[in-house]
């Protein structure tokens, strides 16, 4: 049973990751909360020692230094929202990236299709980011306005707390309580929204089978039923919704009213008219807002984001470190994702079995493999066979169905995303590049590189023609201008230049000639780290300290030697690439009359895997 996500760790996390905003918002919140604090004192010394005692000049001058006061919490206020876009605007990114990962490794595991992913991408993302951000200005206005009226009374006239706080405090665990069953009707109207959107989503993909099989008034019923679950749920929220204005009434007038009655008895007490209008300020101007702007939010912005969130985290939640050994052994708590990157690079497969889908036959039964640290390994095999699987898999792009994958003694799943990616790069066959600088491109995986250090790296993988090409590392690039083989220099530029010691070339440098792509392997392997690549030519296997032959069912590992003589596609393979006395091209199965030399690890086998 999946545990219910806390939330409150959730809401505070986007202001503990930025703690210089979150100062900067709480200054400005103070000087925001001064007209709260002296609103009520600059009237009692209006009336006292202004209008009361015939001085009506001495009067208009408080009250003028209250509107100074007033139009310093505006400024503070103005300060305040950009400090506020630069929490919440994250959170928001990071939950659409929440929830895009989150439906695609479903997706990728053969799970159903996330319909009801579109409405947390879409609705309720958009619905926590507004309501986050409502939520924070709500929450900080209350406090602040609370405390400053509070303590306002305390220098006014301490007594006057016995009046307020008993009403305050009652009026606010009422609206708590009330709270826990308004998000519990929050939370049934967005799950029926989910139902409303899954169902549709689902009709309309199958709309064609629909109408075919005479199924119309069926889904019909179906989606109107789903549709009525949606409009009761949203009529049970709104029946609670009027309950607000009796926790408006005692926590904000209630106050006020017991203030009227029992001013007479403060006078006779020797409160000053002044301090008595003073405090009825206090309640008027300060109190009843903040009441009823938290009340408004909380039962409004409030409960949508709690429901929402907890809904994108129950759909999409985030993987979980794997305790160490040791703690699991004696029931320890995980390590935090950061304090768990691997201090080691090496990389183990053991008993891995993949499919894509679970009726799809397996790409791999029970795979075993250890690639130490250090090591040079060439994968080879025909084209679909599932060797870009097993880049996946190694790079944590794809999860086992059985089995473990250890990169650096930890499933790459357990890692967290900063880790994980300073831990291996993986350079596909199609290379990406963005338009932008070059230098931007070739340091993206690295910003702090040296120029120095991007010069070594261009040498190094024999980019330095292309760069003077292009103009220098300087040279702003339209990625559409380049051929495949330019991009694929590019990326591995930045892959050579990254800090992550396990490097997979996954057909990185199938569009380079021989001569450049020897270069180009001949540099990552006296790079230090691990390296795996995917060959497209059997030659990058003749270059590996370690091959492992995919052969259907069949996989054999070892050095060139030791697969030479255990594998016959292995031999076949290299007979054919030395004594047709050229490089090997990829062949597809539109080639067959191409001869015998051309056959290479790139030829189309029957088995679609990769």
């Amino acid at each position: 049973m999946r545990s219910e996500p806390r939330m409150l760790p959730l809401l505070v996390a986007p202001l503990r990751a930025r703690p210089g905003r979150l100062l900067a918002l709480i200054l400005w919140s103070l000087v925001e909360a001064v007209p709260a604090l002296l609103a009520g004192q600059l009237v009692a010394r209006a009336v006292d020692l202004g209008f009361a005692a015939g001085r009506p000049l001495t009067g208009l001058a408080w009250l003028a230094l209250m509107g100074l006061g007033v139009f310093a919490g505006a400024w503070a206020t103005r300060q305040a929202y950009p400090l506020l876009a630069a929490v919440v605007e994250p959170f928001r990114d990071d939950l659409v990236r929440t929830v895009a990962e989150g439906s695609l490794r479903r997706a990728v595991a053969g799970g159903p299709v996330d319909a009801s992913g579109v409405s947390r991408l879409t609705l309720q993302v958009e619905m926590v980011r507004e309501a986050y951000a409502g939520v924070l200005m709500v929450v900080r206005g209350f406090l602040l306005t609370v405390g400053g009226v509070l303590l306002g009374m305390v220098f006014l006239a301490p007594l006057i707390l016995l009046l307020v706080l008993p009403p305050l405090l009652a009026g606010l665990g009422l609206f708590l309580v009330l709270l826990r069953r308004m998000a519990g009707a929050q939370r049934d109207a967005i799950v029926a929204d989910e139902r409303v959107a899954e169902a549709a989503g689902t009709a309309s993909a199958a709309g064609r089978d629909i109408v075919a099989c005479g199924a119309e008034d069926g889904v019909r019923a179906d989606l109107m039923a789903h549709i009525d679950a949606q409009a009761a749920a949203a009529r049970r929220l709104a029946a609670l919704m009027p309950a607000r204005v009796l926790c408006l009434a005692v926590a904000g007038w209630l106050p006020l009213l017991l203030l009227l009655v029992a001013a007479p008895g403060l006078r006779a007490g020797g409160l000053s008219a002044g301090a008595v209008l003073g405090a009825a300020t206090y309640v008027t101007g300060g109190l009843q807002p903040a009441v009823r702007s938290l009340i408004q939010g909380l039962g409004g912005s409030g409960l949508r984001l709690v429901v929402a969130l907890r809904r994108i985290h129950e759909a999409h939640p985030q993987p979980r470190p794997a305790a160490s050994e040791g703690a699991a052994s004696q029931g320890g708590p995980a390590a935090s994702p950061h304090t768990t990157e691997p201090s080691r690079y090496d990389v183990e497969l053991t008993a891995v079995t993949f499919a894509y889908g679970p009726q799809a036959d397996p790409v791999f039964r029970d795979l075993d493999l250890t690639l130490p640290e250090g090591g040079h390994l060439a994968v080879v095999g025909p084209s679909g066979i599932g060797k870009s699987t097993l880049a996946g898999l190694i790079g944590g792009t794809l999860e086992p169905g059985t089995g473990q994958v250890r990169l650096g003694g930890r499933p790459p799943a357990a890692l967290h995303p900063a880790d994980l990616s300073a831990q291996r790069v993986l350079v596909p066959q199609e290379a990406y590049v963005f338009s932008g600088a070059l230098v931007e491109n070739l340091r993206y995986l690295r910003p702090d590189a040296s120029d120095e250090d991007v010069a070594t790296a261009v040498d190094a993988v024999g980019a330095a023609p292309l760069v003077a090409r292009l103009g220098g590392i300087g040279a702003v690039i339209d990625p559409a201008a380049l051929s495949s083989g330019e991009r694929q220099q590019i990326a591995l530029v930045r892959a050579y230049l990254s800090p992550a010691p396990v490097v997979l070339l996954d057909e990185a440098t199938c569009h380079l000639d021989p001569a450049a792509e020897a270069r180009a392997e001949e540099a990552f392997a006296r790079r230090p780290g691990t390296l795996l690549v995917i060959a497209h030519r059997i030659s990058s296997a003749l270059r590996a300290r370690q091959v492992l032959v995919l052969d259907g069912d069949r996989v054999v590992s070892g050095t060139h030697g030791e697969v030479l003589e255990r594998s016959e596609l292995y031999r076949d393979l290299v007979g054919h690439w030395s004594d047709g006395g050229h490089g090997p091209t990829m062949v597809g199965d539109d080639e067959a009359a191409a001869p015998a030399h051309g056959r290479t690890v790139g030829a189309t086998s029957p088995r679609m895997r990769s």
